[in-house]
C-alpha cells in the first residue's frame, strides 16, 4: 500500500497538505454518514485504510522506520509480517495459532487488533469488539484501532435493530416481560382462570 496514493497527495506534499487531505477523507467516509446504509462496511474498510496510511506517513516523517508489505494491517513489525500474510490469504486458523504462540509480553495493542480482524472475518463479532476495545485501551491514540472498534459497535447496533424488527426480542427488556405476563393473565381470565391474582 502506498500511503500517499491512499490520501491522494504527492510524496512531496507538506505536512499541512497531508493533514488537510486526511481530514477531508475522514469526513467523507465517517461511519456516522453510513449508519443503516448498505455501504457501511465498505466505508469502514476505507476509513481504516485512510487511518493506516496517515499513521504510516506520520511515522515515516517522524523518523520511525516502517516497512509496508502491501497490507492495511502492517505496522512495520517484522514479527507480525507472516501473520499478516496468513490473514490476507484467509488462512485464519493458522494466523490464530501463530498469534497464540506469542508470549504474553509480546501481546500489545497490535496483537489484539489482529485478533479482532480475524474474529471479524470469522463472524465472531462479540469477540472482535472485545479485541478491538483492548487494542484501543492499550493505544488510545491509534485511529485505526478506534475506527475498527467504532465500526463493530455500529454494526452491532444495526444488527440489534434489524433483529428486533424481525420479531426477535432482547432478553433484557423488562417491559416486554411485563407486557407478556399481563397478556397471559388476560387470556387466563377469559378462560375462567387467574394467572396474576392482584390484577
Amino acid at each position: 500500500m502506498n500511503p500517499y496514493e491512499v490520501l491522494g497527495v504527492s510524496e512531496n506534499a507538506s505536512d499541512e497538505e497531508i493533514k488537510k487531505a486526511y481530514r477531508e477523507l475522514v469526513k467523507k467516509y465517517h461511519p456516522d454518514k453510513y449508519v443503516n446504509n448498505p455501504l457501511a462496511d465498505l466505508a469502514a474498510e476505507k476509513i481504516k485504510e485512510i487511518n493506516m496510511a496517515y499513521d504510516m506517513i506520520t511515522k515515516q516523517r517522524s523518523g520511525s522506520s516502517s516497512t509496508s508489505s502491501g497490507s492495511s494491517y502492517d505496522n512495520g513489525d517484522s514479527n507480525f509480517s507472516y501473520i499478516v500474510s496468513l490473514i490476507n490469504s484467509n488462512r485464519l486458523d493458522e494466523a490464530i495459532n501463530e498469534l497464540e504462540k506469542m508470549p504474553a509480553s509480546s501481546r500489545g495493542a497490535y496483537w489484539y487488533y489482529l485478533m479482532g480482524e480475524i474474529a471479524k472475518r470469522k463472524g465472531w463479532y462479540n469477540n472482535a469488539r472485545q479485541y478491538y476495545q483492548t487494542a484501543v485501551n492499550m493505544d488510545p491514540s491509534n485511529g485505526a484501532y478506534r475506527q475498527a472498534y467504532n465500526a463493530m459497535n455500529n454494526q452491532s447496533t444495526v444488527y440489534t435493530y434489524q433483529s428486533n424488527g424481525r420479531g426477535y426480542r432482547r432478553a433484557d427488556s423488562t417491559c416486554d416481560c411485563c407486557t407478556s405476563l399481563l397478556c397471559a393473565d388476560c387470556c387466563c381470565e377469559c378462560m375462567g382462570g387467574d394467572l396474576i391474582a392482584c390484577c
